[in-house]
């Protein structure tokens, strides 16, 4: 081979790096199977969801998606195992209100949401349902507000962790009707509700599908809906804001995230077969009876921002009068 030769050969192949490298970023779907990981336990909305949308996902991509629960700390500990994880297409976090809005403005959760994580698309949005349990003695919401001011410090509310969703709606409820009731956290909806149940809790600001079968059996009560309209799901449950607090809005949502290296062409790809399972009637059916929303974004669409509400939430800043009483997916 002359000089000529060779130096044409080795330009042909640097400049088949660059190709060679992007060819293997759009290696899809991952070559080993794919880990969901939820920050909660097994039983609550989160787990619920994510196993609905990961069989479906597994179904059309031909590969095996494992719903992988990291409960602890109102989820951070999911988030920050994903923050570290391999960013190679195989591992997903279905990310919660509180661990990407919240928390990091609060208290320190080793990972940052805006370099560690990588938004991917939205997933499902929804109102919590207050209920409490039958020995507490009240029917309404005006009627646990009275107990909560007759007994300050007395009445105790259930969340899936500091700085959820759950624990959010309920320091803004304290601020908004002047109650001082005792947040206690749990590691997920299902051992939150089985303390309510066992009547060791008061209260629960619940995702519907871990509460509701509870209330048709009557072993719970429904007070109000923390969204602005009661749901299609749930027409005979007043608001919050409609009991007396206008304008109180709270809503509950989770994400698709992935580690924050994970390259643009794989995230792309999932957000296309995560978007196509949210559409898919089959789902979209079953997450609705769950009291769930499908929120499929495109990327560009899907954020982790909280905006105000995260750096200004009741759980940093409880007694503040311009909180903003939302917390939402963006639409």
């Amino acid at each position: 081979m002359n000089k000529r030769q060779l130096l044409s050969a080795m330009t042909l192949a640097i400049a088949a790096l660059p190709l060679a490298s992007v060819g293997h970023a759009q290696d899809f779907p991952p070559s080993k199977p794919v880990t969901l990981v939820v920050g909660f336990a097994p039983g609550g909305a989160a787990d619920a969801a994510a196993r609905l949308i990961a069989k479906k996902l597994a179904e059309n991509i031909g590969q095996s998606v494992v719903v992988d629960n990291k409960a602890g700390a109102g989820g951070n500990i999911a988030h920050q195992q994903v923050a570290s994880a391999p960013a190679d297409g195989s591992v997903l976090l279905f990310g919660s209100i509180g661990p990407l809005t919240i928390a990091p403005h609060v208290m320190k959760v080793g990972y940052d949401p805006f370099k560690d994580l990588a938004t991917v698309s939205g997933g499902v949005n929804f109102p919590n349902v207050l209920v409490v349990h039958q020995g507490l003695g009240v029917k309404n919401l005006s009627e646990f507000v009275a107990l909560a001011k007759k007994k300050q410090g007395g009445v105790d509310f259930a969340s899936t962790g500091a700085g959820s969703a759950s624990h959010l709606a309920g320091e803004l409820f304290n601020q908004r009707a002047g109650v001082d009731m005792v947040h206690v956290p749990y590691k997920g909806g299902a051992p939150a509700l089985t303390d309510l149940l066992g009547q060791r809790i008061a209260s629960y600001f619940s995702a519907p599908p871990t509460a509701m079968p509870y209330v048709e059996a009557g072993r719970l009560i429904p007070l109000a809906t923390t969204g602005l309209k009661r749901p299609a799901y749930l027409p005979d449950i007043p608001t919050v804001a409609e009991s007396g607090y206008p304008g109180f809005e709270a809503l509950n949502w989770y994400a698709f995230v992935a580690p924050g290296k994970t390259p643009a062409p794989i995230l792309d790809r999932w957000n296309v077969e995560i978007v196509k399972v949210l559409n898919d009637p089959g789902v979209k059916d079953a997450l609705n009876k769950h009291g769930l929303t499908p929120q499929p974004t495109s990327r560009a669409r899907t954020t982790i921002s909280g905006g105000t509400t995260a750096r200004r939430s009741p759980v940093a800043r409880r007694r503040s009068s311009s909180i903003r009483p939302t917390a939402r997916f963006p639409r």
